[in-house]
């Protein structure tokens, strides 16, 4: 199941969502300061790529720099990003084939916003990996 609403979710949503997340990386690749954040911009392009069977969690050495680091990246980028997949969430979920595209759109909003200190991880192994 979890492959069949991912080519769904490429071919509507995820295509167009990773090039937003390759834009940005590209773009604070350009600037050297901002390596750090392109660097997290095409991780998470490859999370909104495919997300189903991924899930986003917190890095447990991530410390006050990230925090930091997701203040300025809120301003430059994120956003722009987290609109993006809220617009994309409320039009997937127009139609009821939609509704959970949809729910996993607005589920990347956290991310979009504050991507720095987070993992992306598969949801298979994530009980054995950190214990929730």
């Amino acid at each position: 199941m979890k492959t069949i609403l991912n080519i769904i979710w490429l071919v509507l949503a995820g295509f167009w969502m990773a090039l937003g997340y390759v834009a940005a990386g590209i773009i604070c690749c350009i600037l050297i300061i901002t390596i750090p954040f392109g660097i997290a911009s095409f991780r998470i392009a490859g999370y909104a790529l495919w997300p189903f069977g991924r899930t986003a969690v917190d890095k447990p050495t991530s410390g006050a720099w990230s925090v930091l680091g997701n203040v300025v990246w809120f301003i430059v980028a994120g956003l722009w990003l987290a609109l993006g997949h809220i617009a994309t969430g409320i039009a997937l979920c127009i139609t009821i084939i939609g509704i959970p595209l949809g729910i996993a759109s607005f589920k990347m909003v956290p991310i979009s916003l504050f991507p720095l200190g987070k993992d992306i991880v598969p949801s298979d192994n994530l009980t054995a990996a950190y214990g929730r």
